[in-house]
């Protein structure tokens, strides 16, 4: 019986190493020219062109490449052969049983064959017996030939046993190495799609920008064009200045327009609140002007005593198109301040229910000269100015004596020689400053001053001049400090108008 071990790959792969391939390249594809020289020797044709390598050295580089090849065996391949010799194995345990049941029957027909020569040999006499008896031991010899047999047969199926548990084993292990190589190859597909993925979200992001470039590209172009058109009409002289001329032109007509309609509403308001004020049963007295006093009368029998109503004083905006309240102005008389110059005054007067309403006939008019006299007191840096104290903290003040306030940049002062009354800066948040709103005939020469918050005068100036132009100052000095100083309830961004 042959034996079959691990060596017969390596003897089946010389065995192919040492055939020749069919992609040989030899020097030339057809048969060499040769011609006889002296002696018969044979020599070879001159060669024209340069001679290659030898036939020798290509196919040793042929046999080099081909043995590579053939030892470069993938793992598909290399289970394969392991399946076939593990069947190959299988077969030969299946023949070395059938060896085995042979031996066993010519064991039994050797006993048979011995124990019929036994009886012959009790039998027979003479020559035959010799014959029968050497028969016997050749018998015998074949028994021992046969048991010898079954020896070697069961230490070959023995090593048939080993080879195919070995086959068994490299079968398993190529199949695992093959799941192996197919989870890898698996991975390397999925990671090689999402590489193709990526590369094509990454070509459509690259299209979605060269558009959006495109588009940024033909929109620059558009206003490089429009740039071009308005630098061609920039160098044509004629064009330019005859469209100057007319935007001019257009804006001039524009202001007039709007300056005449403004005027023509105010002079439709007034009228309507002269109107208005014709059938009032009240009138105001006194001059529109800063520095006078204006005065609610009843102009007709039916109207009620104003001590037995409500009175509240408005100032109307620049373009009559709100009513301001003037807080504290509750009195039949109102002095202007420097922040009512330029807008009209309303009084409402509510009496058994009734409301009636009065209204300046014009806006009032500013001072003659305090312009000229703030600047000039606003170039000193400190101004004084004699005033007498009326009240204080919300009462009357009993001593009338003089006293001096002194309105510098920073800060107010009021003092009494070496005695200081207030000082504080206009930082001050708490600070107040506005004409006097409680009435009286001396309406028009006093201020109301909150210096700070808990304290607070009633100052009586030596001329309505002087009152207006301590407003106007100390206004002026606050605004510089970003401070603004309004009135009692008074909104401050008004003062800013």
């Amino acid at each position: 019986m042959t034996k079959v071990s691990p060596e017969v790959f390596d003897e089946m792969q010389m065995q192919a190493v040492l055939s020749v391939s069919a992609d040989v390249s030899f020097k030339s594809n057809k048969f060499p020219k040769y011609k006889l020289g002296p002696d018969n020797q044979i020599l070879d044709e001159a060669a024209v062109d340069d001679p290659g390598p030898p036939l020798k050295d290509t196919v040793a580089q042929e046999t080099a490449a081909l043995s590579d090849q053939h030892k470069r065996l993938s793992v598909r391949d290399l289970a394969s052969k392991f399946d076939k010799n593990l069947s190959a194995a299988a077969k030969l345990s299946d023949e070395a049983k059938l060896k085995e049941v042979a031996s066993l029957e010519g064991h039994v027909l050797l006993k048979k064959l011995r124990d019929a020569l036994e009886y012959l040999r009790r039998r027979l006499v003479g020559r035959n017996k010799e014959d029968v008896e050497k028969a016997i031991s050749m018998v015998e010899a074949l028994a021992v030939k046969l048991t010898q047999n079954e020896g070697e047969l069961i230490q070959e199926k023995s090593e048939v046993k080993k080879l195919a548990n070995f086959l068994k084993q490299a079968s398993e292990d190529a199949k695992k190495l093959v799941n192996q190589e197919r989870s890898f190859a698996c991975a390397e597909i999925e990671s090689a799609k999402a590489v193709v993925r990526r590369i094509g979200e990454a070509l459509d992001e690259q299209e979605r920008m060269s558009l959006t470039s495109g588009k940024q590209e033909i929109e620059e172009m558009v206003e490089e064009i429009q740039q071009a058109r308005r630098i061609r009409l920039l160098h044509s002289p004629c064009k330019v200045m005859d469209m100057e001329h007319e935007l001019r032109a257009l804006r001039l007509q524009i202001q007039e327009k709007s300056a005449f309609s403004v005027k023509l509403q105010q002079e439709l308001l007034l009228k309507k609140l002269v109107e208005e004020n014709k059938l009032s049963l009240y009138a105001l007295e006194g001059s529109v002007s800063l520095g006078s006093i204006l005065r609610l009368q009843p102009c007709s029998e039916e109207a009620m005593e104003l001590s037995k109503s409500s009175i509240q004083w408005y100032r109307l905006s620049s373009q009559c198109s709100r009513r301001e309240l003037i807080s504290g102005a509750n009195k039949s008389v109102y002095a202007p301040e420097p922040y009512d110059v330029g807008r009209i005054l309303q009084v409402d007067i509510i009496s058994n229910g009734q409301k009636s309403t009065v209204t300046t006939d014009c806006p009032i008019q500013p001072a003659v000269g305090l312009e000229s006299y703030v600047e000039t007191l606003s170039r000193k840096g400190n101004s004084e100015f004699s005033v007498v104290i009326s009240q204080m903290n919300g009462r009357n003040y009993t001593t009338h004596s003089a006293h001096l306030l002194r309105i510098g940049k920073m800060r107010m002062k009021l003092s009494k020689g070496w005695i200081t009354k207030a000082r504080d800066a206009y930082s001050s948040t708490s600070m107040q400053l506005c004409g006097f709103r409680g009435g009286g005939n001396l309406a028009a020469k006093s201020l109301f001053w909150q210096s700070r918050k808990g304290q607070s005068f009633v100052l009586v100036f030596e001329s309505e001049r002087e009152r207006n132009a301590a407003v106007v100052l100390a206004r002026r000095y606050a605004l510089d400090c970003n401070v603004v100083l309004a009135g009692p309830d008074d909104q401050a961004s008004l003062y800013l108008l």
